[in-house]
């Protein structure tokens, strides 16, 4: 007896969509040729747009996009150690390997990030999800919580009306999204 594909079991009512995660233009063809994804998975935020590459293609396709890690919460968030002097410095170990010229961009382009969402009256986090939210209406962003709060918050973010003057400050603040390479070269990801 063979395995059901997945088109069967769409059919069957015994799965509701069928999805790819991480996948590169070709894998993403290829599987729409035996069966249509609704969606693809893969990390976007502001900070990390290399993604972006692929919407054409999505738009082609008709399918979907949800962004995971939206907020960029562990990535590129200026801190210092508890009861240090010294400066902030970018702390996500994503681009801890970045030339010192990346890094103190990225730094300066966080705190520009957060006087913007200051100025709006919201969090860093609800700008970042407004900002993925006016990218697409195919795009539905999903966002890790840990309390009911961060729930609440993170659903007002589509309450946040970004004008076009927000966007274009975002866009000057991070033109292609953190600075420097994202993945040491050996780690990068090939998508296919």
């Amino acid at each position: 007896m063979r395995a059901a594909t997945t088109g069967e079991l769409i059919d069957a009512g015994k799965v509701g969509h069928f999805g790819l995660s991480e996948a590169g233009p070709q894998t993403i063809r290829k599987a729409h040729a035996v069966q249509p994804a609704s969606v693809l998975q893969t990390e976007y935020s502001l900070f990390e747009r290399d993604v972006e590459q692929l919407f054409p293609l999505l738009q082609e396709l008709g399918t979907g996009f949800v962004p995971c890690r939206p907020a960029a919460a562990s990535s590129l968030v200026p801190r210092s150690p508890r009861g240090s002097t010294t400066p902030p410095t970018c702390a996500t170990p994503t681009r801890a390997g970045s030339p010192a010229t990346s890094r103190r961009k990225n730094v300066e382009a966080v705190a520009r990030r957060d006087r913007l969402a200051t100025a709006k009256g919201i969090t860093v986090s609800r700008l970042a999800l407004a900002w993925l939210l006016a990218q697409g209406d195919q795009i539905v962003p999903i966002q890790g919580i840990r309390s009911a709060a961060r729930v609440e918050e993170n659903a007002r973010a589509a309450d946040v009306v970004l004008t076009e003057g927000d966007l274009a400050a975002i866009r000057e603040i991070l033109p292609a999204g953190g600075f420097g390479a994202r993945y040491a070269e050996e780690h990068a990801p090939d998508w296919v």
